[in-house]
């Protein structure tokens, strides 16, 4: 699976106003109810127990909180520019702006860590971040998440 294949304009949040990663976790918990059989309690408990073995702030502004979840049929994946960064704890001590989620099947044990090598590579790019960032739209974000991921 490609990080392309979890994306689409729909799963892209622009300038997303949040105060705090507890409040983040909480919107993406809502969002992917929404678009899952999954009830927004589980999601948000799966991430937030993620969270407390060791932030998904994987530095440089970005991060990818992740959940593993049963009675989930397929990874639902969505992305956030947020518009104030919020700080996630991550190694550099740089709060986040840049967020990719996936919410995945519990037992995707090689999707999961594939999904997770290649957002690390994706977003370790500097120039990716940054054309990212200036993005004005939700399509164009995908186009560069897609060529990055190529």
């Amino acid at each position: 699976m490609t990080i392309s294949t979890l994306l689409s304009p729909q799963k892209i949040f622009i300038d997303t106003e949040v105060t705090s990663k507890k409040k983040l976790l909480e919107l993406i918990a809502n969002i992917v109810a929404d678009r899952s059989q999954l009830g927004q309690s589980v999601i948000y408990n799966n991430l937030l127990n993620r969270e407390r073995l060791g932030s998904t702030g994987l530095g440089r502004g970005f991060a990818v909180p992740h959940a593993r979840v049963p009675d989930l049929d397929k990874t639902i994946g969505c992305f956030f520019r947020l518009k104030e960064p919020v700080n996630f704890e991550s190694p550099d001590n740089l709060p986040v702006d840049l967020v990719f989620t996936i919410i995945i099947p519990q037992e995707a044990t090689e999707e999961h860590l594939l999904i997770l090598s290649a957002l690390a590579k994706i977003f370790s790019q500097e120039e990716v971040c940054r054309a990212i960032r200036e993005a004005t739209s939700k399509e164009e974000i995908e186009t560069i998440i897609r060529s990055a991921e190529q």
